[in-house]
C-alpha cells in the first residue's frame, strides 16, 4: 500500500472543504442534510458505476497506489471525487445566497445606494 492516490485526494479534497466551511453561514434551511443526501447519492452511484467500469474492464487502478479498501470493484479513492463535487457544488449555491443578517445590514445601504444609480441611469436612459 502506497497511498499515493489518497495523498492526491487529500490535496484534492481540503480546499473544497475548506471553501464549505467559509460558505456554511449562508445555508438555507435543511441544507446540511440535503449535502449529506447528495453525498451519499452520488458516492453510491460512483461506486455502483466505477464497479461496472471497471468488471468489464475499461480501466484499472495500480494495486500499489492504492489504499486497498473497496466498495465494490471500486476503491475507495475514487469516492473522493463525488464528495469534491458536492462540497463545490453546495458552496456555490451558499455564495448565492446574501449575506447573514448581521451582515445583511451593512450591505444593504451599498445595495439601495447601487438601486438608485441604476432607476436613475435607467430613466435618463428612456428619456
Amino acid at each position: 500500500m502506497n497511498g499515493t492516490y489518497l495523498i492526491v485526494d487529500a490535496v484534492f479534497l481540503a480546499p473544497c472543504v475548506l471553501l464549505q466551511a467559509l460558505t456554511w453561514r449562508r445555508r438555507p434551511p435543511g441544507h446540511g442534510s440535503a449535502l449529506v443526501f447528495a453525498i451519499f447519492g452520488l458516492v453510491l452511484l460512483t461506486a455502483v458505476f466505477d464497479s461496472l467500469m471497471i468488471a468489464a474492464g475499461l480501466f484499472t487502478y495500480a494495486p500499489d497506489r492504492i489504499s486497498g479498501v473497496r466498495i465494490g470493484l471500486a476503491p475507495i479513492e475514487d469516492l473522493a471525487y463525488p464528495i469534491a463535487a458536492a462540497l463545490l457544488g453546495s458552496a456555490a449555491w451558499n455564495l448565492r445566497r446574501s449575506a447573514p443578517a448581521g451582515r445583511r445590514d451593512r450591505a444593504g445601504r451599498g445595495d439601495r445606494a447601487a438601486s438608485a444609480l441604476a432607476a436613475r441611469a435607467s430613466e435618463r436612459h428612456r428619456r
